[in-house]
């Protein structure tokens, strides 16, 4: 694959890339650069976590790029997740791992690392130090978004020293790509920032959409990344998330409940479902109707699909429908890995019983 299909894969990916140009040099240059993304083991992980992650995951190791996921187990201490108790976040964490192997992520291809893993180095502290010697605490409060939550909300000093951390990260796997979502990309510029003045590469930023809870979407005024942030699909809001355990009832049920109105096509996350994941994974969306209602209809791609839909042609609940087929035909092997695997099924079983004691 030459660098301008390497290119263009990759940046199907990005809602925004830091730079562009930036990024056609690497991919030109380099034919083996090093990306990375990272999560905070806190409980079962819904689908954008699993599927999604996993879709994009396998674009950027089509486009030849390393990547190493990461299970970011003490950044989710400082954050207090499992009420601050390490030892069930580390547990989460293996379990979030097993997650990803099960979604159709090019396992081999992939490098997973858990932050326990990473801490006992004594250089890793000395790049969190430096991080923190060249920022302000100011700075590190309005990075409190990559944590889920607002400036005022970060009360711990523990969430001071987080972005410092993830920060420090970067530079610690010397990455060419940080590949998160769009709620990252303070953090991420933060490092590009510092990174000239540490004497490390700054990285291109390719921040990925975050998939829309199924809830109906809040009034506020809150524009661009802030509005995305505030509607993005959240594990504190169950019934508007699928999880990547869920039972096809549970799937069914949520999608039947979702947000979605006739015609609308903005902020509708039944949609969204379609265009970043259903399209991404088949050729042919098939929505099957009594001949009364118009018959069976077939499309061959999501833009399509919205036209029709925003003229009125697909009623939502034959829409929902077809989306609660098509999920839970992606959601099943998964499903049935955490049945019958027994570590697989331990793992989910302790983060199950780690979640109600916390």
């Amino acid at each position: 694959m030459d660098s301008e299909k390497r290119f263009e894969l990759v940046k199907s990916i990005g809602e925004e890339i830091v730079t562009e140009e930036e990024l056609k040099n690497l991919l030109e240059t380099n034919d083996r650069p090093i990306a990375y993304d990272g999560f905070e083991p806190s409980g079962n992980p819904h689908i954008a976590q699993g599927v999604l992650r996993a879709i994009n995951v396998n674009k950027m190791l089509d486009a030849g790029i390393k990547f190493k996921m990461y299970a970011a187990d003490w950044h989710a201490w400082t954050n207090l997740k499992f009420g601050g108790d390490l030892d069930k976040i580390q547990i989460a964490g293996d379990y979030l791992i097993e997650v990803w192997k099960a979604c159709g992520m090019d396992v081999k291809k992939v490098e997973f690392i858990r932050a326990v893993d990473v801490v006992g180095n004594q250089e890793y502290w000395k790049k969190v130090m430096r991080v923190a010697q060249n920022s302000t605490v100011k700075r590190m409060l309005r990075c409190g978004q990559i944590m889920g939550r607002k400036e005022e909300e970060v009360q711990q000093a523990s969430q001071i020293i987080y972005p410092c951390m993830q920060c420090a990260d970067i530079f610690e796997f010397d990455v060419d790509i940080t590949q998160l979502g769009m709620d990252q990309r303070k953090v991420n510029m933060l490092a590009r920032e510092v990174a000239p003045k540490l004497g490390y590469k700054k990285p291109v930023v390719i921040s990925h959409h975050m998939l829309l809870g199924l809830g109906q979407p809040p009034e506020s005024n809150l524009t661009g990344i802030d509005r995305g942030i505030e509607m993005k699909m959240s594990k504190s809001k169950p019934d508007t998330c699928i999880f990547m355990t869920d039972s096809e009832d549970d799937v069914k049920r949520k999608i039947n409940k979702a947000f979605c109105p006739e015609k609308q096509v903005i902020e509708n996350p039944v949609l969204e479902y379609c265009k970043y994941i259903i399209f991404e994974k088949i050729k042919t969306f098939k929505i099957e109707r009594p001949a009364k209602f118009g018959g069976t209809v077939e499309f061959e791609d999501y833009v399509s699909l919205e036209a029709a839909f925003a003229a009125g042609k697909i009623h939502p609940l034959d829409l929902k429908n077809a989306v609660s087929a098509y999920l839970n035909q992606f959601i099943k092997p998964i499903r049935e890995h955490f049945e019958k695997d027994s570590k697989a099924r331990r793992l989910f079983e302790a983060v199950k019983d780690a979640s109600k004691t916390s």
